[in-house]
């Protein structure tokens, strides 16, 4: 890959070498991998039959796994894999990088991830769409592998978004706005109140704020390449809904239940998540108001100054210090940089965030660790939550500075 050709003043010029060269030996690394890797929550690929035994030893076979340091997947016959979400991240990350480098070599690698995503969707009654890469448990469900979502689907819409852009190839732009049949007709529209709120999956009853927000982007990418306002009324009332449930603080929680009122108390990268679609929603159908513009500088403010030190490291979940976890990381520096036209010291900040990661956690290798913890570090190089995103993150910050 040629030089990144970051430019900045001669200040800041050594920290940006060094976040050029993470961005090469991550590329590097992610290459040499063939795009392939672990998961956190991939245990159930297992050739050991956890479901077999009922709900709970899957769950805790999960979560053990997750939370466990030493990578003990090759025993239990978890191979590596190429992700669904992974792969829709790197072909957006590839692409903006082509545009940084003009680097011919990365043609090939895009065309790749691009057909990949292409023959390996799924279909959901007809409707293709992506979904899980492994079996999947918690206590309130089970989902079998390539069970679609819509946090799955945009985040590879937004890849084939990104690379048409740049190529134009009407036959991708075609196929996006074909996406939109998942989200219409298999995805639940929920009725709060007086609100409404798209499902996180075909199966969802509650309430997701981030989940939701991705399925109105997907239908936000679609008016966009029609050039018509077809699905505006849904997408505003999606978005006025999520932007009633922010908190004074500035604060979005994670989910709602609809039949009790309460809701999922969960605060961590998911802010970012909300905030980055808020951003590229307006951006995308033409519209704003100042109920919106609003929103998204409350929830700017609380992010920066709850979620993140001064350093550049995040909390986990407030008020969680620990671990410090590489999404939460990637997606700070994604937000900041998306929307440092409400901040100009958004963008320093995104660099101070790379800044700490690179340092603290980033491999002689190339790959990013998963999570630093008070007194040790789970090194386990995941390809989706962490390298993925890194060069998603890394990428969106050398195309603000080369400009």
């Amino acid at each position: 890959m040629k030089n990144v050709a970051i430019t900045t003043d001669s200040k800041s010029l050594i920290m940006i070498e060094k976040i050029e060269s993470s961005l090469k030996n991550l590329y590097n690394y992610i290459e040499s991998e063939n795009y392939r890797g672990y998961d956190p929550y991939d245990t159930l690929n297992s050739w050991f039959p956890f479901q077999v035994f009922g709900k709970w030893p899957a769950i805790l076979a999960i979560q053990f796994q997750k939370r466990n340091p030493v990578n003990i997947r090759p025993l239990l016959g978890v191979k590596k894999f190429h992700s669904t979400k992974g792969m829709g991240l790197l072909l957006k990350a590839y692409v903006k990088l082509y545009k940084l480098t003009v680097d011919k070599k990365l043609l090939s690698s895009i065309k790749f991830i691009k057909d990949w995503l292409i023959e390996n969707r799924t279909f959901y009654n007809n409707d293709f769409c992506w979904g899980y890469d492994y079996p999947y448990s918690t206590p309130n469900f089970v989902h079998e592998k390539e069970f679609p979502t819509v946090v799955h689907h945009k985040y590879i819409m937004d890849g084939f978004y990104e690379y048409y852009l740049t190529f134009r190839d009407e036959k991708v732009k075609r196929f996006i706005i074909e996406s939109e049949k998942f989200i219409l007709n298999r995805i639940p529209q929920i009725s709060v109140g007086n609100g409404i709120c798209l499902g996180y999956h075909p199966k969802s009853t509650d309430c997701c704020y981030n989940a939701s927000l991705h399925a109105a982007h997907c239908l936000a990418i679609v008016d966009n390449l029609r050039k018509n306002d077809h699905h505006s009324s849904l997408i505003k009332d999606v978005v006025n809904f999520v932007i009633s449930k922010q908190k004074n603080s500035g604060v979005w929680y994670y989910s709602l239940n609809p039949e009790t009122g309460e809701e999922r108390k969960q605060v961590d990268f998911h802010q970012g998540f909300i905030l980055e679609s808020l951003h590229d929603i307006k951006n995308l159908i033409g519209y704003t108001s100042n109920d919106w513009e609003k929103a998204i500088k409350k929830g700017l403010e609380f992010y920066k100054k709850k979620q993140f030190f001064e350093n550049g490291q995040s909390l986990w979940r407030l008020p969680r210090f620990y671990p410090v976890d590489i999404h939460n990381q990637a997606q700070g520096i994604i937000t900041f940089c998306k929307l440092n036209s409400y901040d100009p010291s958004l963008l320093s900040f995104a660099q101070k965030i790379a800044e700490w990661t690179i340092v603290n956690m980033q491999s002689k290798r190339g790959y990013f660790y998963y999570r630093n913890f008070k007194n040790y570090k789970n090194k386990i190089p995941y390809i989706r939550w962490g390298q993925a995103w890194m060069l998603l993150g890394l990428t969106e910050l050398g195309s603000l500075k080369n400009h």
